[in-house]
């Protein structure tokens, strides 16, 4: 049941990021926590959310000019 909680929720994000895709608003964000959600019972988006906050660190130290 928590499995099927946890997994709804998820799809609840990426929908709301589709829909925020189209509208302006935080579609990042919500893509975001779809990841978390995902990630929790599914390795291969544990991968991806790793490699997206790597990317993220990355390009806020690149904006913000130190490291």
């Amino acid at each position: 049941m928590r499995k099927f909680c946890v997994l709804l929720m998820g799809s609840v994000f990426v929908l709301l990021a589709v829909i925020f895709a189209i509208v302006p608003g935080p579609s990042v964000i919500f893509l975001l926590a779809a990841l978390v959600c995902f990630s929790i019972y599914y390795p291969k988006a544990r991968v991806l959310l790793k490699k997206v906050q790597k990317l993220f660190r990355d390009t806020c130290y690149r904006l913000d000019g130190s490291k």
